[in-house]
């Protein structure tokens, strides 16, 4: 019998409440973006849903900016495995920001492989808030100018 060809769907990306890695529940989306204004604990990433790959294994990594560890070392990108837990499974891959704010600035990827093939890949700019004039807090949420 041939095997089943899983069925991969990106969910939602961007920010999300607060996430408990004990708890079973993911967490929720708040607002769907890849611009992430860096605060503490402001937690960003995504969420895949599988279908018909119990059991398979799944690659992650999380490609951050040049992050010094606590001897002034970049830490390398964090990446692990995780096995699909049933057949139409959830899986939450996201991280948060730490104290200090201005070294985790930057480009932040978040790739997702499976047998080898990438079906998640999504890239975070952490930045700083900026001044904007009121004009372009309104356009920024769709609103036009008037003439």
């Amino acid at each position: 019998m041939a095997k089943l060809k899983p069925i991969i769907t990106l969910q939602s990306y961007g920010i999300y409440s607060t996430w408990d890695n004990e708890s079973k529940a993911l967490p929720q989306i708040e607002q769907f973006t890849t611009e992430v204004i860096a605060t503490l604990d402001v937690e960003f990433g995504l969420i895949i849903n599988i279908k018909k790959a119990k059991g398979e294994k799944l690659h992650y990594t999380i490609y951050h900016p040049n992050i010094p560890d606590d001897e002034g070392d970049i830490m390398p990108p964090f990446s692990g495995v995780v096995y699909v837990k049933d057949s139409d499974w959830h899986f939450y891959l996201g991280d948060t920001l730490w104290p200090p704010i201005n070294n985790k600035l930057g480009n932040w990827r978040m790739t997702i492989e499976y047998n080898g093939k990438l079906i998640a890949d999504k890239t975070f700019n952490v930045a700083l808030p900026t001044e904007r004039s009121a004009v372009e807090f309104w356009q920024d949420r769709g609103y036009k100018p008037l003439k």
